[in-house]
Formats: structure tokens, C-alpha cells, sequence
């Protein structure tokens, strides 16, 4: 680890990833304890938290990793061609099939989705943040809130008033159904779509400001930090009143709570390990030095063991009820033992690959 690097930063990209694989990958969907579910439509749980979180510390290592703000045809084609990958990526996961012909039809691959939202929110705030100052990032910060807000409560759909509820008149729902049709998550919305990308960006420019304050030379960052941090969970728990916090729409509510707590838990592990220097966590940046590969090849397992056979079931299911199902067990615990089994698994899959000094940077 490099003497200058945030090991606070580190830990919590690496928790967060591995807390996605844990909501991702339940022993059974029919059995999961409420808190690792996401919010039915408004409103929001501890696993909503987790992707706009990892959005959230993209931005805070662009602030990183493009502090000097070179702007030439290198560092766009760099941005370009990592984003492209993480689209693909997405693309692939989204289209792969174990048997032949090996992808599904073309008109049932999903279009959106994680990979290529973080593909595309990394692009433009990789882009805005080497040609904008911190100031001027503010004011596209909030005009993405502001016009977010705007367009999803008074902008009508043919005619008819705009909802925010899951209904044909929802604004970014209908454009989604009109632009990707069939290759949407479900039937009416995709909760990757594209009008609420427009504010996911906003997620990630709120983590770029943190980024700012990290690498800044004034004192008591972590007291900045909880500030900010409770600020934006009062302001966004307000706006809550008139635009409800929810995912699926990443109203603008929702990434103002969403960065509040980011902001709020960031500044306690920054004053615990940066600040006081108390050594925990390792495992966790372990995992976080290969965020994306280990989601990928978590997601890309899951898949895949979703799709082998075994018997009537798959080998997903098999396994879950020969190792974990047991008469002493609520089926929502087994749920949750299957789920952190796979959690050990990519910890132990990213300690390897961090003790080999492996960094697959995509």
C-alpha cells in the first residue's frame, strides 16, 4: 500500500462491494430477512444503501486518481475505454447462457444494469470533474437534483400528470419501456434505467466532493465529514415530503440520504483508522482492491450455478438444501448462512489475489 493512500477509502469500497454480493446472493429469494431486501417502492432498507454507497466511492477515487486534472486525448481515451469495459461487462452478464447458442435472444437481453450504470456514471463524472472546478461541480450537481425533480413531478406523460408511483404515467419508467422496449429488468421499469442515471451521477459528484475534502490539507476532516454527512440526511429526508426517497427512481431524495449515511459511516472509519490509526478492516480492503472483478465473477458464478441442473432444481438450490437447510433452522437464517458463506468465499478470493499483489484494474 502506497504511504499516502486513505485506508479508510479502501475499507469501504471493499465492504461495500462484498455487502452487494451478500444481498445478491441468498440462499433462496423466497426466504430473506427483511433488511436484505430492498424497499418494495418507496422508502428504503440497509441493502438500498449498498450500490448508490459504491457509486458514491467511484466518485471519491476519481477525486483520487485524476487529482492533477489532465485534460488531453490520453486521459479521455482512458476514461472512454474503462468505462466501455464496464458496460461490456455488464452486457455479457445480462446475456450469457451456459448451454447453446450461449446468449439469450436479443430480444430478451437487459440493456441496463450495475455494471453499466457505474460504466456510464464513471464516464461523466470522470469527464465533468477534469474540466470543471470544485464550485462549478456544485452548481451540476444541483441542477441534476433540481432538474430531476422537476421533470419526474410536472413533466406529463401523453397527456396525462406524472406519478411517482409504478404506473405507465412515472416518467423515467415510460421512457425506459419507449427506449429499451423488451430489455428492460421488468415489463414497466428497469431500476438501472435511464432518466435515473441522470441523478446517479449526482451520487457519484457527491462523492467526489468527500474525495476533495480527504486529500485537502485542513484538520478535523472527519468532524467536515459528519457535518456534511447529517446535513444531507436531514435535507434529503425533507425533500423525502414532496419527492419520496426510492431506488428504483433515484429520486433525489434518495441520493442525498444515501450520501448522508456514506458520508457518516466514511468519517467514522477515516477517524478510526486514518486518524487514530487502529488497525481493523483488512479484509475488507482486500476485497476492495478488486471490486469489480470480484463482483463480476460473483455475479457471473451465480449465474451460472443458476443454470446447471441438478436433478429438478439447479445446482444453486441443491446445494443450499443439502448443506444449509435444517429442521433447527428458520429458512431465512439458512438464507442468510448461504449468503455470507459466499461473502467468505470472495473475501478469501480477494485476500489471495491482494497477498499475490494481483490488481485487475478494468
Amino acid at each position: 500500500m502506497k504511504k499516502d493512500r486513505i485506508v479508510s477509502v479502501d475499507i469501504f469500497r471493499g465492504a461495500t462491494i462484498l455487502l452487494m454480493v451478500l444481498v445478491n446472493t441468498p440462499g433462496t429469494w423466497s426466504n430473506v430477512y427483511g433488511p436484505f431486501l430492498h424497499a418494495d417502492w418507496h422508502g428504503y432498507t440497509p441493502t438500498d444503501l449498498v450500490f448508490p454507497f459504491f457509486l458514491f466511492i467511484v466518485g471519491t477515487s476519481i477525486a483520487f486518481s485524476y487529482k492533477n486534472r489532465t485534460v488531453d486525448a490520453k486521459a479521455y481515451k482512458k476514461i472512454a475505454i474503462r468505462a466501455l469495459k464496464l458496460i461490456a461487462l455488464g452486457l455479457f452478464l445480462g446475456a450469457f447462457l451456459i448451454h447453446y447458442p450461449f446468449f439469450k435472444n436479443f430480444k430478451d437481453i437487459r440493456f441496463p444494469g450495475v455494471l453499466q450504470r457505474i460504466g456510464v456514471v464513471f464516464f461523466l463524472t470522470a469527464i465533468l470533474f477534469i474540466n470543471l472546478s470544485w464550485k462549478k461541480l456544485i452548481w451540476v450537481t444541483a441542477v441534476l437534483l433540481i432538474g430531476y425533480w422537476l421533470l419526474m413531478t410536472f413533466v406529463p406523460v401523453e397527456g396525462v400528470a406524472s406519478t411517482l408511483e409504478r404506473a405507465p404515467n412515472n416518467l423515467a419508467n415510460w421512457i425506459d419501456v419507449k427506449v429499451f422496449g423488451t430489455h428492460n429488468y421488468k415489463a414497466d421499469y428497469d431500476p438501472e434505467g435511464l432518466l435515473s442515471t441522470v441523478p446517479a451521477i449526482a451520487s457519484s459528484l457527491l462523492g467526489v466532493f468527500t474525495g476533495l475534502i480527504l486529500t485537502a490539507k485542513q484538520e478535523k476532516k472527519a468532524t467536515i465529514l459528519m457535518g456534511i454527512g447529517g446535513s444531507f440526511l436531514i435535507i434529503g429526508h425533507m425533500w423525502d415530503l414532496v419527492f419520496p426517497i426510492n431506488k428504483a427512481l433515484w429520486t433525489s431524495s434518495f441520493v442525498l440520504v444515501t450520501a448522508g449515511w456514506a458520508n457518516l459511516i466514511l468519517a467514522l472509519i477515516y477517524y478510526l483508522t486514518d486518524v487514530k490509526k487502529i488497525e481493523f478492516g483488512s479484509i475488507f480492503r482486500y476485497a476492495g482492491a478488486n471490486a469489480i472483478v470480484i463482483y463480476f465473477l460473483s455475479s457471473f458464478i451465480s449465474k451460472v450455478m443458476g443454470q446447471i441442473q441438478v436433478g429438478d432444481t439447479s445446482l444453486h438450490g441443491w446445494l443450499f438444501q443439502k448443506v444449509y437447510v435444517h429442521d433447527f433452522l428458520a429458512l431465512e437464517t439458512s438464507s442468510l448462512l448461504y449468503g455470507l458463506s459466499v461473502v467468505l468465499f470472495y473475501s478469501l478470493v480477494g485476500y489471495i489475489l491482494y497477498q499475490k499483489k494481483i490488481f485487475i484494474k478494468v
